[in-house]
Order: structure tokens, then C-alpha cells, then sequence
């Protein structure tokens, strides 16, 4: 394994399948992709393609009805897959990675203070009083655009945006080195979706921190991206630059939903995908998106595809 000390994360071979009444759902299946030191990768795809179930694989934030979970994560050239679930919480999950969940209502303790859950993790894992935590507390609280004094509300007493933002600096106070963010302006309004994503982009530039950004939101995750993973049907399709990967995205799925976003100054509609993903109890033994690709021949369902190597990784065989 190679551990050069310019790559922050490797996901080799990640498994992640659900025991249901149907069957096993391969959620996330065999993910391959790598992530730098102050960088950020967009992850893109349809609902239900397997976006947030990477995201609770990553942080090992798994239900009871795990049926699968194989593979190796590798963070800062450590195995964290290879930790038993002590030593994961101890040192990796909130210190070296940390989650930035879709719903910040949901997450936040509505009977606490924000200022005490922001505290908890510093004093947990970082062994903080809390006058030290709360002096931290406060800088987070500057570096995500939220006003001091708003340590003393309750999260309902706060905007969504603002409660968004009091998510990123739990996710932040113990200085983790990549954050999780799973549709993190999903549920805001357009101009609050606007100074969230500049916030990230203050933190990346600051602080040095790197970001997996999972959303549906192809316009604003493009002014974040360094990186671009497109994901369908439990598996990573194509990886690349965000600055080759939108102007010419290169696989038949990535195109189609390149496709489908309005824009401005273009004359052409935008298209829809036809049909419907595959269902992930039983998927389709070659490429996954052969039954809705324009594009297919024999060897699409036939066998499944692997990555193209090179600087732009396609699973495709027309770029084979």
C-alpha cells in the first residue's frame, strides 16, 4: 500500500450490504477512490444510489442489519478497518473523520444548549475542561459565521441555517483532518445554501481541511469540487478533476445527468433519464446502467466493467 503522505484517504474494495426481507441490499458495492490532503470530492448520483450508506461505512455508523461489511480504509496510510470498535471511536471517528449529517435538527440534542454539544466531543476526545472547550467552542463558532452569543440557545431557537452551521462546528472543534458532509443544504433556502457553501470553502482554504460533499445538488457542489465521483447503483462509476469532469463527463450516466440541470445560457432543455435503477437485491450481473443506457452492446450485460485507468477513471467498456 502505498502511503505517500499527499493522500488523506484510500477506499479499497468497500463493502457495505443490509439484511432485508427481500434479500441482501448491496447498498454500496466494491467502491474504489482515494482522496488528497486539502481537497474535496463531490460524490453524485440518484437517490438511492448508495451515497449516505458510503458515508455510515465510512464512519462506521452501521445499522443492526449489516449483512456485508469488507473491505480497507485507509487514513492517512492507517488501516482504520482493521481497528476493533473501541479504538475506532477512540481515534478515528470524530478526530480523524468526522460527519456533518443531512438533517441538522435531527442530530441536535433539542433539550441542550448548542454551545454544550459543541463542547462534548472537544472535552470527550480531546480531554478538555470545559472553559478550554468552550474557548474552543467560540472559534469554531467565529469560523462558521455563527455569532457567540448563540451558545447560550437551543437548536430551536436557531434558523436551519444557522443550525447547519452549528453541525459543521461540532464536526470541526476537534480539528479532524477530512469531514463527512451528507446534503448538508438540502432542506435551505437558496441564498442560505449560497453562504453555507462559501463557509466551506473559507474552512478548506483556512483550516486545511478536506471534504467528502455527498449531494444532489450538481450546480452548487461544483463550486466546492476539486474532485468528482459519480456514483450509480451502489458502485462509483467515474472519478476525476472537477475541472475536466464538468465540462465533459465521460460516462453515458454522467452525461445523461450533466443532462438533466438546467442552465442558463444554453438553448437546449434539459433531458430526463428513462427507466428505473436496478434493484439492489439482485443486480444485473454486467454494467448496472446497461438496461438504460443509449449506448449498450453484448459485452454491457455480459460482463461487469472495470475502471479505465488513467487520470479520469471511467467503468465503461466504451472507453476500454
Amino acid at each position: 500500500m502505498n502511503t505517500d503522505s499527499g493522500k488523506l484517504l484510500e477506499i479499497e474494495n468497500l463493502v457495505l450490504h443490509f439484511k432485508t426481507t427481500r434479500g441482501s441490499v448491496q447498498a454500496v458495492d466494491d467502491v474504489n477512490f482515494e482522496l488528497g490532503t486539502n481537497r474535496a470530492v463531490v460524490i453524485l448520483g440518484e437517490s438511492g444510489c448508495g451515497k449516505t450508506s458510503l458515508a455510515k461505512a465510512l464512519l462506521r455508523l452501521l445499522p443492526r442489519n449489516v449483512d456485508k461489511y469488507t473491505g480497507r480504509v485507509f487514513l492517512q496510510g492507517t488501516n482504520v478497518m482493521a481497528l476493533d470498535d473501541e479504538a475506532y471511536r477512540q481515534n478515528v471517528r470524530w478526530v480523524g473523520m468526522s460527519l456533518v449529517p443531512q438533517a441538522a435538527m435531527n442530530s441536535l440534542n433539542p433539550v441542550l444548549k448548542v454551545g454544550d454539544q459543541v463542547a462534548e466531543p472537544a472535552m470527550i476526545h480531546m480531554g478538555l475542561n470545559k472553559v478550554e472547550a468552550y474557548s474552543l467552542v467560540y472559534k469554531m463558532f467565529q469560523h462558521v459565521g455563527v455569532p457567540v452569543d448563540f451558545v447560550q440557545r437551543y437548536p430551536f431557537e436557531l434558523s436551519g441555517g444557522m443550525r447547519q452551521r452549528v453541525a459543521l462546528a461540532m464536526a470541526l472543534v476537534t480539528s479532524p483532518s477530512l469531514i463527512v458532509l451528507d446534503e448538508p443544504t438540502s432542506a435551505l433556502d437558496l441564498l442560505t445554501q449560497a453562504n453555507i457553501m462559501n463557509v466551506l470553502k473559507r474552512i478548506k482554504h483556512e483550516l486545511g481541511t478536506s471534504f467528502i460533499l455527498i449531494t444532489h445538488d450538481i450546480a452548487t457542489s461544483s463550486e466546492l469540487a476539486d474532485e468528482v465521483a459519480i456514483m450509480y447503483a451502489g458502485q462509483i462509476v467515474e472519478t476525476g478533476p472537477a475541472k475536466d469532469f464538468f465540462p465533459a463527463p465521460l460516462h453515458p450516466y454522467s452525461q445523461m445527468l450533466m443532462a438533466s440541470v438546467p442552465r442558463l445560457r444554453s438553448e437546449s432543455d434539459p433531458i430526463f433519464i428513462t427507466g428505473q435503477p436496478p434493484s439492489l437485491t439482485n443486480p444485473p450481473h454486467g454494467c448496472r446502467f446497461a438496461a438504460r443506457c443509449p449506448f449498450r452492446f453484448e459485452k454491457c450485460s455480459e460482463e461487469p466493467p472495470v475502471f479505465q485507468k488513467g487520470n479520469r477513471k471511467v467503468k465503461c467498456w466504451l472507453d476500454e
